[in-house]
């Protein structure tokens, strides 16, 4: 059957991570996403070697997606992206502000291809500000969003960073999530619209929630940091380190008869979630010190028994055992010809009539530039001649000499 979004063509143009993982979600779930590279392809494709001039990180941003790699700044090479724009129902890019225009991709330009399309332009601080024109990676943004001060060290103070890319992973869902709202917009008007979105934008909206909730009143802001400097939510056991969470009345009361502490239930610095939370330095203090009597597969069956949401921190290797992690068909291992064997996780939203799922690996630079120039009408010798003059390159085809 085919998936969601069956039918709609977008033209991708970011690189690194944040754009092309939002692609790839809706790649998924059944776009025909067109990646535009230049003939030197993604950055993302140099990190590592990979297996057969595939890397693991590309090749995780990127499955589900044809490549068309081609010379922008080349008069033929624009002519091949305003020939797609006509066929496209959205074009996504990552260019610091003004480089769209300046090579002549801005909005107004590709609205006058294609009026109705979906224009989304994403960007590390938006397009006005004092910052507008720098560069921004994931590091940056955790630094500038606060994220690195509230991971900071306990005993330090020395601000931190999360050792995962988490800001480039939410303005990718971030993105993917306002494409398909402004895909049904236009559905209902049959107008398009300017999606801009900023990496500081997305996790400023992700973290406040729960880290800056005390900035909300204007006039009543405390510290956003006070409780947080007490022990986090990792606990040593005897034997390896759990993770357990009481929030609500019936969760605390739990948790102090797995840990044999009833005492504490009634406890007038932790009697309600209020108190609790005044008081969370001392109680995640207090709870530390009793978990770190206890084996985990002790502690574990009684803190569960109790229904206090906890578990095992698992490794990642360990994660690749994991009994729910295989039940629930999470990762599959897809026999590819030029890669061996491939392990990925599926996609995570699971649709009952139009099914999201991986059809294809990420594409070799260039590797669709034949089929792709076809649809649009080139023939053999146009192709021909634009690969000769460099145009278009395909990495699995030597270049021409120059001599």
């Amino acid at each position: 059957m085919p998936g969601a979004m069956d039918g709609v063509r977008i033209l991708d143009l970011t690189t690194m991570v944040a754009g092309p993982v939002a692609t790839m979600m809706l790649a998924d779930q059944g776009a025909d996403v067109i990646k535009v590279e230049s003939p030197h392809g993604d950055l993302m494709r140099h990190f590592s070697r990979g297996r057969n001039g595939m890397n693991p990180g590309f090749l995780s941003c990127n499955r589900n997606k044809r490549s068309l790699a081609v010379d922008l700044k080349s008069a033929d090479g624009l002519q091949i992206i305003r020939r797609l724009i006509a066929t496209a129902q959205v074009l996504v890019h990552n260019f610091r502000p003004g480089i769209a225009e300046r090579i002549g991709l801005g909005e107004e330009a590709v609205r006058a291809i294609q009026r109705d399309i979906v224009y989304v332009s994403i960007t590390g601080y938006g397009t006005k500000g004092p910052y507008a024109g720098q560069r921004a990676y994931d590091p940056v943004i955790q630094a500038m969003s606060g994220l690195a001060d509230i991971q900071r060290d306990r005993d330090t103070r020395r601000p931190r960073m999360v050792r995962t890319i988490i800001a480039d992973y939410t303005t990718a869902l971030t993105a993917a999530q306002a494409i398909t709202a402004a895909l049904f917009a236009r559905e209902r008007t049959g107008i398009g619209q300017h999606v801009r979105l900023s990496m500081l934008d997305a996790m400023i909206a992700y973290l406040w929630p729960e880290a800056m909730p005390s900035l909300t009143f204007v006039g009543n802001e405390s510290d956003p940091s006070d409780g947080e400097v007490g022990p986090d939510l990792v606990f040593a056991t005897q034997d390896r380190y759990i993770t357990a969470a009481a929030l609500s009345d019936d969760e605390w009361a739990g948790m102090c008869r797995a840990l044999n502490r009833q005492e504490l239930i009634d406890d007038p610095r932790f009697k309600t979630a209020r108190d609790r939370s005044i008081n969370a330095v001392e109680r995640r203090s207090i709870t530390s010190a009793e978990l770190e009597k206890w084996r985990a597969d002790e502690i574990l069956p009684r803190l569960l028994a109790n229904d206090v949401p906890s578990a095992p921190v698992v490794s990642r290797f360990e994660l690749l055992q994991d009994a729910q992690v295989r039940e629930n068909q999470i990762l599959e291992v897809f026999e590819t010809e030029a890669f061996g064997k491939v392990r990925m996780p599926r996609p995570a939203a699971q649709f009952g009539r139009t099914p999201a799922m991986i059809r294809a690996m990420a594409p070799m630079l260039g590797a669709d530039n034949s089929a792709i120039l076809a649809e649009l009408g080139y023939d053999p010798s146009d192709i021909a001649r634009l690969e000769s003059s460099r145009v278009i390159h395909n990495q699995s085809r030597k270049e021409p000499s120059d001599g």
